[in-house]
This record gives structure tokens, sequence and C-alpha cells, in this order.
């Protein structure tokens, strides 16, 4: 009699282990962001691998090339891990354990802490040096440019430490582990409000404030001999606060109740969207090069022209504008 009723317990037990055993991925929807990761990640390693080999190695540091190694050492960093979002979408379950539940969420919030302030350190060091040649050209160098870099790294990890603190695992109603944010109510929306104004709102106000006065500068001094330099830096900060504006949306949708059901894909694809940043900085700096034509054997020649141009067009405006601060004297 024991025996039969352990039988039965088993058949049980296995029947309940195979009801909730996960899934694997085979909707469409499920299908399409696992492929979109798996995209980004081989552009963004490639890509962004290729900036950090030719800034890197190939070219002579300048202050300029240096923010933008600095970039795509993030980017580069970003996509390296991100097999492990493919692999959390594809198994419908957390598998990787709570070390790398909390990892994968400093190493998102690294990203998007530094490249936010790094894009900041560029226009403002593009605006000084437009406003003010003579300064830069004696106190602009590269020993303090990397001093900054460092000390932007330092803060962005200080800053991503909480997102993985507050990081845990827990078993959802289909009896699946879950890799999620474990905030109460009220901790949330500080997060979610603070983030978008401390971390989208002024930066890009501070963003925009520079490239105004940038503007205005180079038609007055009618420094037009090579204005890509401007163009990319512009095509850059666009492009970034294109690409996480959904994430914020959706992030404040999410405090109000209404939208739960259009929460779940919402922020999957807010995901994917802010996930393409890391991966379109090396595309424009092949993109705007002279006479692109799509060859992807010049990809490399285009990247390092743009670094090139770069230098030359600092030092064209800085001796413009001190050829005519002369002329006043």
């Amino acid at each position: 009699m024991d025996s039969v009723t352990g039988s039965a317990k088993n058949e049980v037990n296995a029947s309940l282990e195979q009801s909730v055993a996960p899934t694997l991925c085979t909707d469409v929807m499920c299908v399409l962001l696992a492929i979109a990761i798996m995209i980004i990640m081989v552009i963004g390693v490639t890509g962004n691998g290729l900036v950090i080999w030719i800034a890197g190695f190939k070219i002579k540091k300048t202050v300029n090339t240096v923010w933008y190694l600095s970039l795509a050492v993030s980017d580069f960093l970003y996509c390296t891990f991100l097999p492990l979002h493919i692999v959390y979408i594809v198994k419908r379950e957390w598998v990787l354990g709570l070390f790398m539940c909390k990892f994968i969420s400093f190493n998102l919030f690294l990203n998007w802490f530094s490249s936010i302030l790094l894009l900041v350190i560029i226009s403002v060091d593009r605006c000084v040096v437009v406003m003010f040649p003579v300064w830069t050209q004696n106190k602009r160098t590269l020993r303090r440019a990397l001093v900054i870099i460092l000390l932007s790294w330092i803060i962005s990890a200080l800053l991503s430490v909480p997102a993985a603190i507050f990081r845990d695992i827990k078993i959802n109603n289909k009896f699946l582990k879950v890799c999620y944010y474990n905030y109460k109510k009220d901790e949330h929306t500080t997060v979610v409000v603070c983030r978008f104004i401390f971390l989208y709102m002024i930066p890009l106000l501070i963003i925009t404030i520079c490239s105004v006065l940038i503007t205005k500068k180079l038609k007055s001094n009618q420094m037009q001999k090579s204005n890509k330099p401007f163009k990319i830096m512009t095509a850059l900060i666009v492009a970034f606060f294109l690409s996480w504006m959904p994430y914020h949306i959706f992030n404040l949708m999410e405090l109000n109740p209404t939208y739960a059901s259009v929460l779940p894909t919402g922020k999957k694809i807010a995901f994917i969207v802010a996930s393409t940043n890391s991966f379109i900085n090396p595309l424009l700096y092949a993109f705007m090069g002279k006479d692109f034509k799509g060859k992807c054997y010049e990809l490399l020649s285009k990247i390092e022209s743009t670094f090139e141009e770069e230098v030359q067009s600092t030092r064209f405006r800085m001796s413009i504008t001190n050829s005519g601060e002369s002329s006043k004297l």
C-alpha cells in the first residue's frame, strides 16, 4: 500500500514539475527580441572594438580621441554582456544566479551613467574650446582629460551600485525565477523621477545650451571650414537621448496603474531601443565621413579620418579665433 501511495506521489510531483517547468521562447515577440539583441551585440562589439583599436592604438592620442575612446569602451563592455539578456529572454527564467542578476543591472547603468557624463563632458569641452580658444590652448591637456575620464568612470560606478544592491530574484506565479528590482512603492517612484530629472532632463538642458553657444560663436567668427566634428557631436547626443526616451516614458507610465496592460511589451521594446545606442556611435563616425559609399572595407579609414578631422578642425578654429582677437587689439 505504501509503495502504491509513494508511486502515486512521484507521478503527481513529476506532473507538477513538468507543468511549471520553463518553456523556451517560441512566440514571435520573444524571437524578435532575442534576434534584435543578438544583432546589437554583434554590431556593437565589432564597431566599438574597431573604434577602440583605432583611437587607442592607430592614431595619436588627443583630448578629442580619448573622449570618444572612453565612450566606445563603455558601449563595448555593455555589448559584451548582452548574451546574458538573450539567455533570459529565451529561457523565460533567470537561471544565472543572484550575482549575475545584480551584475547585468550594474553593467547596464554603468554604461548609461558613463555615456551621459561623457556626452556632457564632450559638449562642455567643445563649447569651452570654441568660446575660449586661448585659454584652452594652454590648459586643455591630455593628462587633464584622462583625469576627468577616470573621475567620470568612478562616479558612474558609484551611481550604479544602488541598482545592483536592489536587484533580487523571486519566484513568480508561474514558479519561474525572475530577476527584478526589489523597490518599495515610494522608493520606486523616487528612483524613476530622480533618474528622469537628473540623468535625462538636466544633461539635455546642459548639452542644448552648449550647442546653442557653439553655433552662435561659429557663425559670428565664420569658422566653417569643417563642421563635421560638430555634426558628429550633435548626432551622438541626439541618438543617445532619442534612444533612451522610450525607457523613461515607460518607467514614468509604470507609476500609473492605468497603463499596466501595455507595460510588459513596452518596456521590452524600450530596452531594445535603448540598447541600440551602444552600437550606433561607430556607425555615425563612419557614415559621416567624406564620400561614404557604403563599402564595408572603408569603415576603418572613415573612422580614422573622423578622429583626424577632429584634431584639424580644433586647430583651425583656434587659429581663426586667435587671429580675429589679434586684429582687434
